[in-house]
């Protein structure tokens, strides 16, 4: 059920809901959070829950937008100091990290759960495509409006490959145990420096065409 499809009544209850939900992932995590458990917080029937939210499924994808968005909100601020397109890409990169830091002591469970490829939590799946198009339409925003000479046919693929390294960044943060996760900087540091160096590369045509490919193919992970 669409949300705009609901009365005002029913809204409410649909974001008391969610609320609940979002509160225990974060409280207990994935594995501990069931429907019962979150229509019981919520003051709702089990009946209920099921009803706006069929499974626990739809309700981590209500955590996605979530996050997802807080993420595009707080970048697009940023993003207006910025004119370069490495610059502009790391403020995307940090300000997703920095999203995510109330999650990150439950984030291995989901971790354990969405890694699955047929796994309907999975950030490549089907099902997640409304968050994870939030994030990819912010690289594109970061791509097209920096200051920068990429042929057009890598900057229009570059966002969507981007997203693909977000993840894998994402996943050495969640097992970052070093202090202020400074592993997972360096790590950006190190990409985003290889980037700096690279970029300017891509407008030779015997190289153009090869990052074209490789992009294409790094994007064709997901669905």
């Amino acid at each position: 059920m669409f949300s705009s499809e609901l009365t005002p009544k029913a809204e409410k209850t649909r974001t008391r809901i969610r609320d609940a939900a979002i509160n225990s992932f974060v409280s207990r995590g994935y594995a501990d959070t069931t429907i019962r458990l979150i229509a019981d917080e919520a003051g709702v029937s089990t009946g209920s829950a099921y009803y706006y939210f069929p499974s626990k499924t739809h309700l981590v994808q209500e955590l996605y937008e979530q996050v997802q968005h807080e993420h595009a909100q707080i970048a697009a601020e940023r993003l207006g100091e910025a004119i370069g397109v490495v610059e502009r890409l790391r403020i995307v990169f940090e300000t997703g990290l920095a999203t995510l830091e109330p999650y990150r002591r439950v984030a291995p469970g989901f971790l354990s759960a969405m890694i699955a490829p047929d796994s309907p939590i999975n950030p490549l799946s089907r099902e997640s495509s409304p968050a994870r198009e939030v994030t990819i339409g912010l690289f594109r925003h970061a791509v097209a409006d920096a200051e920068h000479r990429l042929p057009e046919d890598i900057a229009d693929r570059l966002p969507e490959a981007l997203f693909v390294a977000y993840l894998a960044l994402v996943l050495r943060w969640t097992y970052d145990d070093s202090d202020d996760r400074s592993r997972t900087g360096r790590l950006l540091d190190t990409a985003l420096r290889v980037l700096t160096v690279s970029l300017p590369f891509t407008r030779l045509p015997g190289v153009r065409g090869v990052v074209r490919d490789l992009l294409e193919q790094v994007a064709g992970v997901r669905p």
